[in-house]
């Protein structure tokens, strides 16, 4: 059976504008490795918090709640204001853009993008996206079927309860759109599901900014940061960023 090597928190340091990247659920920092090398090269500094239990199996994710999630969100924050940065521009993916609303909602940011983003999302939904997630890790662990599908038996008795408070922090972080305004941009893949086109659209239309920006990608699914258009994705983010007032 083969021991997966967790993934971890990044901290790249460049220049000194700073950028709090956030990674989508059941996923971890990978999501923004290749993102936050580009924008490293580009003088930016970024860190990218790993949510706690993340990159780990379903049994150890579902241990944590969106609560736990979000306390990483705000200590990744305080970090890069531990190290003096000043001004703070927040990107997230899916359940991180999420976060990325919430946080320019309740903290002082530069300005906001967010890629892949729901508004609403029910808990039975998560369910199967955390049974993908866990089945999926057994069989990079290297377990064969049968012990597989016991363990899958397992979570499904487990509690569920974190997914509830995941979909209340959609709709709630969804209710309060109109406290935002920092410059926003709002990005989703033409080849991702109806739902993020809908969102991304619905979320433009909250804001109260009036420095926001809409685009959809081709070729891009929903992982942005990794796909098809992830070097103009990457391009459109340098962009924006840089007509932000640092």
């Amino acid at each position: 059976m083969v021991k997966l090597v967790p993934p971890k928190p990044f901290f790249y340091k460049g220049g000194k504008k700073a950028v709090l990247l956030l990674h989508s659920f059941t996923s971890n920092t990978v999501d923004m490795k290749k993102l936050g090398k580009y924008l490293q090269e580009n003088n930016y500094s970024c860190y990218a918090p790993l949510y706690s239990g993340h990159g780990e199996s379903a049994e150890e994710l579902l241990k944590y709640s969106t609560s736990d999630w979000w306390e990483d969100v705000l200590n990744g924050y305080q970090l890069l204001k531990s190290e003096g940065f000043e001004k703070i521009a927040v990107i997230g993916l899916s359940l991180g853009g999420v976060f990325a609303l919430k946080v320019a909602q309740e903290l002082d940011v530069n300005g906001v993008l967010t890629m892949s983003v729901p508004t609403h999302r029910d808990a039975s939904f998560l369910k199967k996206r955390v049974f993908h997630y866990a089945k999926r890790y057994k069989q990079l662990e290297g377990k064969n079927e049968e012990q597989t599908n016991l363990e899958m038996k397992r979570i499904q008795n487990m509690s569920f309860d974190s997914l509830v408070e995941f979909k209340q922090l959609i709709d709630i972080t969804m209710d309060k759109l109109a406290l935002i305004t920092s410059p926003i941009r709002i990005l989703y893949g033409e080849l991702d599901e109806q739902l993020y086109k809908e969102s991304a659209k619905a979320i433009f239309r909250s804001v109260t900014t009036n420095q926001k920006t809409i685009l959809g990608y081709p070729n891009s699914n929903h992982l942005m940061t990794l796909g098809m258009d992830m070097n103009d994705v990457n391009k459109d983010i340098f962009t924006f960023l840089n007509d932000l007032t640092w």
